[in-house]
């Protein structure tokens, strides 16, 4: 519930933003942040492709996997408690990964700081809407949306600047030691700042369908990790229709929840709604795509044309770009009006930026940036039009009752999706890293694939997005809004 407008004076409500606003930048910026790193890890502690894809990989998985039970857990014990617990847990987990001895402790803590994460995300939002007026929350919504959305984009171009600034000879663990400093900041400022509020001590948390959860995800990405390397045995094929069966098996779980009069983790009339469902795939696609392909951006500057951290980071600019200006052009309001065909329109424009990176590549002479500039240009602003106005069109699909149920899987799936991504355009990359300019238009090939079954199934989209323009703002933020 949300307090009255006077009690909650102008510098309060940005100081308690910016605080939310950091916490959550911090974490999603772990996202993307390592992907330029690979070279250095390399170097440093000898990982492999499969080991790199885990260290990029793992973190969203157990952040998406997590998140349904972090918003319930919120629900639960109270946003104060369960937001500072994982403050807490993200700082010291990031302490562990920049100390990490060896890969294999690397991926372990990067697993934990996932979960600590999927603990913190979900709770900025909810702080937000319980303790900031209609007025205040509508105005904090227009400037938390757009900053975390760029900022998951910026994350290769900070991660490559730490890692060639190489302070003390630190290198690729100045990454996660950034959050050490910005963590005990954000630590102070929401322990003075975050109000206390009850949580629900009479709610029941469905831990069983967590459980779930999180073994059909790890089902679903070990063996697109490590299939390849392994050579594709049969307890890869398995393991991806154990995963099949383990989602299926978390809804049939959740309408027994609901048939034992317990609150179930995700509102099971969802599974029901075949336009819900076709847009869970289909933000599962477009995110999958999207962090694949700039990931594999990362590898070929880097491995195919020795760039350093730093100057990959920036080769990453033109996409970034490209995306706030996309974002700018769709908008909730053009979401609002076109629905569908805005989402149409965007998967278009950004089929003709791969389109023109991958004819771009096919040249001869002498590698320049700007030869991928325009591409990747036009490739961010038709992300960027997908971005701003997937979330709220797939939303149209449910009642009034299941928004926040159906954001919190939406946000789920989105960052499984990008998990699935790293995995599947890191395989197809490291099929013969010896001739990385034809693995980069290999991987482009696969990302017009994907656009392609996006366009597929987007008439099965609803036709009109969520009138509602807050509820289009908070679904829009990759943050398991409750």
């Amino acid at each position: 519930m949300s307090v009255p407008e006077e009690k909650t004076s102008p510098r309060a409500v940005w100081w308690l933003l910016a605080t939310v606003l950091v916490v959550e930048l911090m974490d999603l910026l772990d996202s993307t942040i390592v992907n330029v790193a690979g070279p250095s890890l390399e170097k440093s502690l000898g990982t492999t492709p499969v080991g790199l894809q885990w260290v990029i990989g793992g973190y969203a998985l157990t952040l998406g996997a997590g998140l349904v039970l972090g918003g319930r857990l919120g629900d639960r014990y109270g946003r104060r408690p369960m937001f500072l617990f994982g403050l807490v847990a993200f700082t010291v987990a990031s302490l562990l990964c920049a100390i990490a001895p060896s890969v294999g402790l690397l991926i372990t803590f990067r697993l934990i700081q996932g979960v600590a994460g999927a603990m913190m995300l979900p709770q900025g939002l909810g702080i937000l809407r319980d303790n900031l007026s209609p007025r205040d929350l509508t105005k904090a919504l227009t400037v938390f949306g757009p900053v975390l959305g760029l900022g998951g984009v910026l994350g290769p171009v900070l991660g490559g600047a730490l890692v060639d600034w190489d302070l003390f000879g630190l290198g690729w663990r100045l990454v996660f030691l950034v959050n050490i400093p910005v963590g005990l900041a954000a630590l102070v400022l929401a322990w003075r700042l975050v109000p206390r509020g009850a949580g629900t001590p009479g709610l029941r948390v469905d831990v069983a369908g967590a459980v779930l959860v999180a073994a059909a995800s790890a089902l679903l990405v070990l063996p697109l990790n490590e299939g390849q390397a392994a050579g594709w045995p049969l307890w890869t094929w398995l393991s991806l229709g154990a995963a099949a069966l383990g989602y299926v098996a978390f809804a049939l779980w959740q309408r027994r929840i609901v048939r034992l009069d317990r609150a179930p983790l995700v509102t099971p009339a969802l599974f029901g709604k075949p336009a819900f469902t076709v847009g869970l795939a289909a933000v599962a696609l477009f995110f999958g795509g999207l962090i694949g392909t700039q990931l594999v951006l990362t590898f070929f500057l880097q491995i195919g044309q020795g760039f350093t951290a730093g100057e990959a980071g920036l080769g990453n600019l033109p996409v970034a770009l490209g995306t706030a200006v996309g974002g700018g052009i769709s908008g909730g309001l053009l979401a609002a009006k076109l629905g569908r065909a805005v989402l149409q329109a965007g998967a278009v424009v950004q089929f003709a930026g791969v389109a023109w990176l991958w004819i771009a590549l096919s040249g001869t002479g002498e590698f320049t940036i700007w030869r991928i500039v325009p591409g990747g240009v036009v490739a961010g602003i038709g992300a960027g039009i997908v971005i701003a106005a997937v979330f709220n069109t797939v939303l149209g699909a449910v009642a009034d009752d299941e928004v926040g149920s159906a954001s919190g899987v939406l946000t789920a799936v989105q960052a499984i999706g990008g998990s699935v991504g790293v995995a599947v355009f890191s395989t197809v990359f490291f099929a013969d890293v010896t001739q990385p300019t034809e693995s980069f238009r290999d991987a482009l090939v696969v990302q017009t694939v994907v656009i392609g079954l996006f366009l597929l199934i987007s008439p099965l989209f609803p036709r009109r997005a969520r009138p509602d323009e807050t509820e289009a703002v908070v679904a829009a933020v990759p943050a398991g809004a409750r």
